[in-house]
């Protein structure tokens, strides 16, 4: 697939098009993958214009069968995503909660359309997550989830383990839990 007039097209289309209304007869598979930090591999190489990234990042979904695929109105191609397509790098408070920020761009309200749940990464880890949009999500990036959790608030489960998180827009936002032997 050649990228440039695919790019041309997206721009066209604003901000976020409705990939979530598109359902193209031609289907293919392109050697792209999103790994884990968040890093887009195209063909091998690194993609390494922000720009690029956050245009395909737009046109980006993933399907009830658990694959994603860059849709277009006339192709979709299947891509690989090794964890999650999207990592949250940053987080700004306000009075009511939080604001999340990707690495593609998104800004977020942390609430009750966009809420943190708790996840395994690949290696095992449990770290959270969060909905973006058109079944995508965005794991919590290991330095902010540090920052988060200084933050966080403690709370105690009948279980004697300790649950971390923060509420945002009036929602219980879990960061994870402490083992009663850890708490």
């Amino acid at each position: 697939m050649n990228l440039e007039p695919l790019l041309a097209r997206i721009e066209a289309w604003g901000d976020v098009p409705p990939v979530d209304r598109w359902h193209p007869e031609a289907v293919g598979e392109m050697d792209l993958v999103i790994v884990a930090d968040g890093r887009w591999i195209h063909e091998g190489a690194e993609i390494s214009r922000p720009r690029l990234v956050r245009l395909l990042s737009t046109i980006l979904r993933r399907e009830a069968d658990g694959d994603y695929y860059l849709v277009t109105p006339v192709e979709k191609q299947r891509i690989r995503v090794v964890d999650r397509p999207f990592v949250i790098v940053d987080a700004d408070p306000d009075p009511d909660g939080w604001w999340l920020v990707t690495n593609v761009g998104d800004r977020l309200r942390l609430g009750a359309e966009h809420r943190f749940t708790v996840s395994a990464t690949p290696e095992g880890a449990e770290v959270p997550e969060v909905a973006v949009r058109f079944g995508l999500n965005a794991r919590l990036g290991r330095n902010l989830y540090y920052r988060l959790v200084d933050t966080a608030e403690a709370r105690p489960d009948d279980d004697d383990s300790v649950a971390l998180g923060l509420v945002s827009d009036g929602i219980w936002q879990p960061l994870g839990r402490l083992a009663a032997g850890d708490a």
